[in-house]
C-alpha cells in the first residue's frame, strides 16, 4: 500500500469516528500521564469512568505525591494491576522533588520513571508535548499490521517502526496518534485480530481463578478494614492465599501487625 493512501485512510475514519475522551479536550501533562499509565492494561471504557474520579481526588502531582497509598489504591479499584497504583503515587513523589511538578519532556527522564517504560514515556510526550517521537501500542501495531502486512506472519515491532516513523505527522503528531488508536479499536472489532500475526503477541492469562483475583480480593477487603487470615480465608479458600498474602507484603502493598493484616 502507498503511504499517501494508508496515510489518507487513517485520516479519513478519524474525521467521521473521532473517539470522545475527558484526557484529550484538556492536554495537560498530568492529564496525560494519568490516563496512559491508566491505559496500560485497561480497556478505554473502564478508563474513561475511573479517570474524571481519580482527576477530582488527586488534579494534580503535588496531590498524588502527598497522597497516602491506601487513599491512592482505593481510587484505583476496579482498574486492576494495582501495582500500576503504587507506581503512579511513586512516580509523582519523583516528579514534585526533583522537577517541582512539572513533567519532563524528554523521554528517556520519563522512561526512568517506577512504571514508566519507553514506550509509555514516549506516548507521553506525543500528547502532552506535541512532539514527534516514534512508538508502537497495541492499536498502533494492528493499524500497520493491517495495511502493509496482511499475508505474513510472525512480524516483528522492527519492520513496523520504520513504517510509523515514515507516515507519522511531524506538525500534529498528537492528533495522527490519536486517528491510529481510533481506527485501530475500530479494526480490533472487525473478524480476526491483526495482532494475532505479531511476533510479539500474547494472549493474556484469564483473571478468573488466578493469583491475581486472589490478591485482588485481599486488597478490596483490607482498603474497607485490617483483618485477619479467618477473615480472609473467607473471601478465597483457596490454598495459593499465604502465597499471594506474602508477594502483597513483599511488594509494599500490605503489612502484617499481631494477626491482622493491613493496607500500608
Amino acid at each position: 500500500m502507498k503511504d499517501s493512501i494508508f496515510i489518507q485512510t487513517v485520516w479519513n475514519y478519524y474525521k467521521e469516528n473521532k473517539r470522545v475522551m475527558s484526557w484529550r479536550d484538556v492536554t495537560s501533562p498530568y492529564f496525560v500521564f494519568i490516563s496512559e499509565v491508566m491505559l496500560q492494561q485497561t480497556q478505554v471504557a473502564r478508563v474513561l469512568i475511573k479517570f474524571p474520579l481519580f482527576i477530582q481526588l488527586f488534579p494534580d502531582f503535588k496531590t498524588l505525591a502527598l497522597a497516602k497509598n491506601i487513599q491512592v489504591l482505593s481510587a484505583w479499584q476496579g482498574m486492576g494491576y494495582n501495582r500500576r497504583a503504587l507506581y503512579l503515587k511513586a512516580a509523582a513523589e519523583v516528579v514534585q522533588s526533583r522537577f517541582n511538578g512539572i513533567l519532563p519532556e524528554e523521554v528517556d527522564i520519563l522512561g526512568d520513571l517506577p512504571g514508566i517504560g519507553n514506550a509509555t514515556a514516549s506516548s507521553i510526550v506525543a500528547f502532552a508535548y506535541n512532539k514527534p517521537v516514534v512508538f508502537i501500542e497495541t492499536n498502533i501495531r494492528r493499524v500497520y499490521i493491517h495495511h502493509y502486512f496482511p499475508h505474513e506472519q510472525n512480524i516483528s515491532d522492527d519492520l513496523i517502526i520504520p513504517l510509523v516513523e515514515k507516515t507519522l505527522d511531524r506538525k500534529n503528531p498528537r492528533e495522527w496518534y490519536w486517528a491510529l488508536m481510533d481506527y485501530g479499536a475500530f479494526l480490533s472489532k472487525q473478524g480476526e485480530n491483526p495482532n494475532r500475526k505479531s511476533k510479539h503477541y500474547t494472549k493474556q492469562k484469564k483473571f478468573k481463578g488466578s493469583v491475581r483475583e486472589i490478591r485482588g480480593g485481599i486488597l478490596k477487603l483490607l482498603l474497607k478494614k485490617p483483618s485477619t487470615l479467618a477473615e480472609l480465608k473467607k473471601i478465597s479458600s483457596d490454598e495459593r492465599l499465604p502465597q499471594a498474602l506474602l508477594q502483597l507484603k513483599k511488594e509494599g502493598f500490605i503489612a502484617g501487625k499481631g494477626k491482622k493484616y493491613s493496607v500500608k
